[in-house]
């Protein structure tokens, strides 16, 4: 798994030099160049739905993974675009701004996304559940998450 994240982790560094920095969000929000994975994520979901409020959540750490993983997600995404559609397209487009990502080197993503007024009315993120992880019967996970740390 750790060769497929610094995969990523390269693609997502080379394909951020290439766009605008996100300047409207607040400083707290800008992208961090330690988390390529999460800048990516942030900076695609920006350009694609211009969001009025964007939060990305990296929740690797509650996951049987190496230290420093972006491998899962959860994000909020509160735009003018989801106007009108149901849920099934507002993750559709969600899921397209971030193919690259889904098809590499993220492993999980849960989506939350909102119109203005539905943010307006309830400016909450939903919470994860804690990880009932495909790794619970598998007893070679802190052999794999060492190897991942060498």
């Amino acid at each position: 798994m750790l060769p497929s994240v610094l995969r990523c982790a390269r693609s997502a560094s080379t394909s951020l030099a290439l766009r605008r920095p996100l300047a409207h969000f607040r400083p707290h929000m800008a992208p961090d160049p330690s988390r390529p994975v999460e800048s990516s994520i942030r900076t695609k979901l920006t350009d694609a739905l211009q969001p009025d409020h964007l939060e990305v959540h990296n929740e690797s750490h509650m996951h049987a993974v190496p230290p420093g993983s972006e491998s899962h997600f959860r994000v909020l995404v509160v735009s003018s675009q989801f106007e009108g559609l149901p849920l099934i397209k507002r993750h559709r487009l969600v899921n397209e701004a971030l193919k690259e990502e889904l098809s590499s080197c993220v492993h999980a993503l849960a989506i939350q996304t909102k119109t203005p007024e539905q943010w307006g009315s309830n400016p909450t993120l939903a919470k994860s559940p804690p990880c009932m992880g495909g790794s619970k019967g598998d007893h070679t996970v802190e052999e794999k998450l060492k190897a991942g740390r060498d």
